[in-house]
């Protein structure tokens, strides 16, 4: 059964219960047939409570287990509630203001939001660019003004560093875009995720930037030179890409407005997904997630290690 929801109300009569929730997330991982997390290929029993027994390993299991739901305390109400609200907000929302929304404690719904983040990382839109792509980084943080002193970098003359990230996006024209954290911008580090990104022999267009010198080896290369305030040149340009840099920033900077460097490609994936699935129907992004959260079990120790 296909269910419609463009609104709040609509996800709240579409899923009215904690049975109607469960019954959905069973019919999107096991389409009628459940699948042991111990053993795949195991003969499974149906018990009582929504439990299912897994023949060869003899253990038990429901539809939340090896998922981001696993051993949650919090309602999948709650969490189908989160998930429509996150993912269907343009730049996201901070856990101060989703434990309002759905009534939970602010440190459950950071856990909550990184374990969605966590099944935003969809691997169907890392698969190759091609045609047209345009290649830029950005940067995300600056100065440490709200560390200690003594947890503070230092450059050679004793002033504070800007410690800011590098991230290297990469943007198909009318296609997806694919975004990695890089610890740093030496050609050595960012032309082989570019190789392994971009289908050879495709038109790439860049700025001016010295390591991307070498594409034209791989690929039809093309320059703009911003430090010459040249922005575009013909069909030249990276207003793509910019343009995803710009909304990726306002995010951060307007709702986050500070993400540290351990789980920062889990922010880049997420809004990643909004632009990959900009064309999908609220639902159509929804059960999308909701259909990846399957082997994503995410421990707050796992988190808070990072």
């Amino acid at each position: 059964m296909v269910l419609e929801f463009k609104s709040i109300f609509d996800l709240l009569k579409a899923f009215p219960t904690e049975q109607s929730c469960i019954d959905h997330l069973e019919q999107l991982s096991w389409n009628g047939n459940p699948v042991s997390p111990f053993d795949s290929e195991s003969k499974v029993y149906k018990c009582t409570g929504n439990k299912y027994k897994c023949k060869n390993s003899k253990k038990y299991f429901n539809v939340r287990t090896g998922t981001i739901f696993d051993n949650t305390k919090i309602p999948l109400q709650k969490w189908f509630l989160a998930l429509y609200v996150f993912s269907s907000h343009k730049k996201g929302i901070s856990s101060h203001q989703l434990a309002k929304d759905i009534s939970v404690t602010q440190k459950s719904a950071w856990f909550l939001l990184h374990r969605l983040r966590y099944a935003f990382d969809q691997p169907n839109f890392q698969l190759e660019l091609s045609n047209t792509v345009e290649i830029d980084e950005t940067f995300v943080g600056g100065q440490a003004l709200n560390k200690h002193a003594n947890k503070k970098k230092k450059n050679e003359n004793g002033g504070t560093l800007h410690e800011k990230q590098p991230v290297l996006g990469m943007i198909e024209r009318g296609g997806n875009v694919i975004a990695k954290v890089v610890p740093n911008r030496h050609k050595e580090t960012i032309l082989p995720i570019i190789k392994d990104s971009v289908k050879s022999n495709s038109v790439v267009m860049t700025d001016e930037y010295t390591a991307y010198k070498d594409l034209k080896v791989d690929y039809n290369h093309f320059r703009v030179n911003h430090g010459a305030k040249e922005y575009v040149n013909g069909m030249a340009h990276t207003n793509s890409i910019e343009n995803f840099w710009s909304h990726f920033k306002r995010g951060i900077d307007g709702i986050y407005h500070w993400v540290s460097k351990p789980h920062l490609q889990a922010y880049v994936n997420e809004f990643t997904l909004r632009y990959n699935t900009r064309k999908f129907e609220t639902k159509e992004r929804f059960n999308l997630v909701l259909a990846s959260v399957v082997n994503k079990r995410l421990t707050y120790n796992m988190l808070i290690a990072k």
